[in-house]
């Protein structure tokens, strides 16, 4: 079966599916006249320093929103994902998450854009949004829109029980045992009680909880890999020659010696990075729909500074810290190679705690922003009945992972993670001429 799987995630995540992820980026970066970067001061401004419209409808605000969309996807990824990037690719590889980010930015833009043009109003009185309400009002052809809107509602749900929660509960409990010994079970049950304080209260509850812990983790995280960096600061010129030689096969020393091509350094970099910042798999626009607003392109920019933080900002830590202290040469892998090279600038044991705590918020925050999304693709098959029973399992399976092993559930999520951005990603080209008159209108107006 892992031999299958394997196989399988070797071919939905192959050249066509990231080719389909950089060209939807690139059109929306042209259509759009490179939004992401003529935009981007504003968006942050409206994002970190504004944070909400007042009298706009929804139910949190454009700050909480940007902070649970972030919460599932500032996570593992950035201390796993990154390793396995460059353990796989080469070094080369965070170029390649960068051009994967950068892009992505404006797939992310377009899908917040959508998110909430197509929001509804559910009949508890709340905001409701993302790829299956986009895809089946705003097709054309409804029939077509329908089955795509299915297809993804389908992958995210089933998704989200694997990638946003089992994983996510075993990969704390892992980090928990290696650094302190906390037994499996107990993390188990401390996770699935922490979960239950907060998603049993509905998306509200989530934005509150992610508007304090993700900017905090993200600051910690932050402070931690810059000392990283700085301790190792001679070598940092060293690092960044070996990504932009990494990324175009300059140099065989920096590749193809140990291995490395110039097409795995895309292939894991792009791969990764889209596991990351999660654009194009169109959860964005779910989390996009519920802020209170009513302008779709002033959420859209706040929507993409996500993607901006989470690649640009905190993947590059993470990517620089292992590659100036020379962790990427050492054999780890995954976890081990980020713990490895924060052991070079704390003392003792203390490098591998302050990975594994963070490794625990990160973890803790994508099962709260992922209980969201599925709760959403759910509502959207079988209404609103599905809520409560959904969250009691959610956190059911959050207590029981932390004690199975889920190496198969991890590929399956994966592979579910690439049929997601199928449907998604084929939408969102045939409605780039709504993105465009939906931007084009709003600046019009503005300026």
């Amino acid at each position: 079966m892992a031999g299958i799987l394997t196989e399988i995630q070797t071919v939905v995540w192959g050249v066509p599916l990231i080719l389909l992820l950089l060209l939807t980026g690139l059109n929306f970066t042209v259509l759009l006249r490179g939004v992401q970067f003529r935009r981007l001061g504003t968006a942050l401004w409206l994002a970190l320093v504004e944070r909400r419209e007042p009298d706009g409808e929804g139910d949190i605000s454009h700050f909480q929103a940007l902070m649970t969309a972030m919460s599932a996807t500032v996570g593992t990824a950035n201390i796993v994902g990154v390793a396995t990037a460059i353990g796989a690719g080469g070094p080369g590889a965070l170029f390649w998450m960068w051009i994967a980010g950068l892009l992505g930015m404006a797939t992310k833009y377009a899908e917040a854009v959508l998110g909430v043009r197509f929001r509804e109003t559910d009949a508890r009185g709340e905001k409701t949004g993302g790829p299956m309400y986009y895809l089946e009002h705003g097709l054309v052809g409804r029939r077509l829109g329908r089955v795509l809107a299915v297809a993804f509602a389908v992958f995210a749900a089933i998704a989200a029980f694997g990638i946003g929660n089992g994983v996510q509960s075993q990969a704390v409990a892992d980090a928990l045992n290696r650094s302190f010994g906390i037994r499996h079970w107990v993390s188990g049950l401390l996770t699935a009680a922490a979960l239950a304080a907060v998603i049993l209260g509905g998306i509200r509850s989530i934005g509150r909880v992610a508007g304090v812990l993700v900017p905090s983790m993200i600051l910690a995280y932050g402070a931690a890999a810059a000392v990283v960096i700085v301790v190792n600061a001679d070598r940092v010129p060293e690092a960044f020659r070996l990504i932009f030689d990494g990324a175009f096969g300059v140099r065989a020393a920096a590749g193809g010696a140990l291995g490395y091509t110039v097409f795995q350094a895309i292939r894991f970099g792009v791969a990764r990075g889209i596991y990351s910042n999660e654009s194009g798999l169109g959860t964005g626009g779910i989390a996009a729909a519920a802020a209170r607003t009513h302008e779709p392109v002033r959420q859209a920019l706040v929507s993409m500074t996500q993607t901006f933080i989470d690649t640009i900002i905190v993947s590059t830590l993470t990517g620089v810290a292992i590659l100036s202290t020379g962790a990427w040469r050492g054999g780890a892998d995954g976890a081990n190679m980020t713990q490895a090279a924060f052991e070079t600038a704390f003392p003792g044991a203390l490098g591998g705690a302050v990975v594994a705590v963070m490794l625990t918020l990160f973890a803790f925050s994508t099962m709260l922003g992922w209980s969201y999304y599925g709760e959403r693709c759910l509502v959207y098959l079988a209404g609103e009945r599905i809520i409560v029973p959904y969250r009691v399992l959610f956190v059911g399976i959050a207590g029981v992972a932390a004690v199975v092993k889920l190496d198969v559930v991890w590929m399956v999520s994966d592979i579910l993670n690439a049929l997601m951005a199928v449907p998604n990603l084929v939408g969102l080209l045939l409605l780039s001429g709504v993105v465009w008159r939906e931007t084009r209108y709003y600046f019009e107006r503005k300026e």
